[in-house]
């Protein structure tokens, strides 16, 4: 069946979605993207390096198109989407994925490392979006996905700012989705908890040099996530297709199960703090 707009501006079906994936040369954007194929779905699936994903060209054919992309060159940001837009005619789903992780307590890491994740986790997302947005609004529907995580409710020590990087990205989205919401556009933030995906490998984490004084805290602290239990990233697509595939889909989805219970506790020690500072709070309002 071909792509039909029921109604401009209002909901709008598929059977076969177009997406615009970046980093989908490892992890999630690799697995969702090969998962969106399976399904009959197309993709323009972007990397850093075109080799990591040529393997998807030779496969998937003309139902994929494969582009470089480094999501901190903002002008190859706006012609890879411009150029995915060309070739397939439209854009139903733009998934910004890439991102990589810091690893070092606060004070480890320096001011220009912070910034060089930044570059990659927030302006690169919001390049995207950016570039996407034109497009998306003349056509009156698409739908923009964002890989977050369950730390963008919570934070872990010595990855703090990985954690502060996806609290700004889940601002910057539900901002995004309210902006957005009467052109017919869609935003959903994913948030997936711990997998077994190459995220914790070398080529997705960047670390800080150690200081000595840190070094039995941050012992501790890898040998507590060696133990958490983590999920089959290849159980995930059909979620994420649930979400694309709604009508109303959530603006908010937790990928995972430990997610929630963690929330919810974080949540109810927070309520009880400000609660019990509240006679102090008020106090301050004169």
């Amino acid at each position: 069946m071909e792509y039909q707009q029921k109604n401009k501006g209002k909901n709008t079906q598929t059977v076969n979605k177009v997406w615009f994936i970046t980093g989908a040369s490892r992890g999630f954007g690799r697995v969702w993207a090969t998962a969106a194929l399976e399904r009959g779905d197309k993709v323009a699936a972007t990397a850093r390096n075109l080799s990591d994903i040529a393997d998807l060209q030779e496969k998937y054919k003309e139902n994929v198109l494969t582009l470089e992309l480094d999501v901190t060159n903002y002008d190859q940001v706006e012609k890879t989407v411009q150029q995915a837009h060309e070739h397939f005619g439209r854009l139903d789903v733009v998934l910004n994925n890439a991102g990589y992780s810091l690893v070092g307590t606060i004070e480890e890491a320096t001011i220009n490392q912070v910034k060089a994740m930044y570059n990659t986790n927030i302006f690169g997302a919001v390049a995207v979006i950016q570039a996407a947005l034109p497009i998306l609004r003349k056509q009156g529907y698409g739908h923009i996905l964002g890989t977050s995580s369950n730390l963008g409710h919570v934070v872990l020590p010595v990855i703090g700012y990985y954690s502060s990087s996806k609290w700004a990205f889940e601002a910057i989205h539900e901002s995004l989705a309210a902006e957005v919401k009467s052109f017919g556009i869609k935003v959903t933030i994913i948030e997936p908890g711990a997998y077994a995906t190459e995220f914790g490998s070398q080529a997705s984490l960047k670390f800080a040099d150690g200081l000595d004084v840190y070094a039995d805290f941050k012992a501790k602290f890898f040998e507590g996530l060696q133990q958490l239990e983590r999920g089959n990233p290849e159980a995930t697509p059909e979620a994420v297709f649930k979400i694309v595939d709604a009508e109303h889909p959530p603006l908010r989805f937790f990928l995972g199960s430990h997610n929630l219970p963690w929330i919810r506790t974080a949540y109810a020690e927070r309520m009880a703090t400000w609660e019990e500072w509240e006679t102090v709070s008020n106090a301050a309002q004169g």
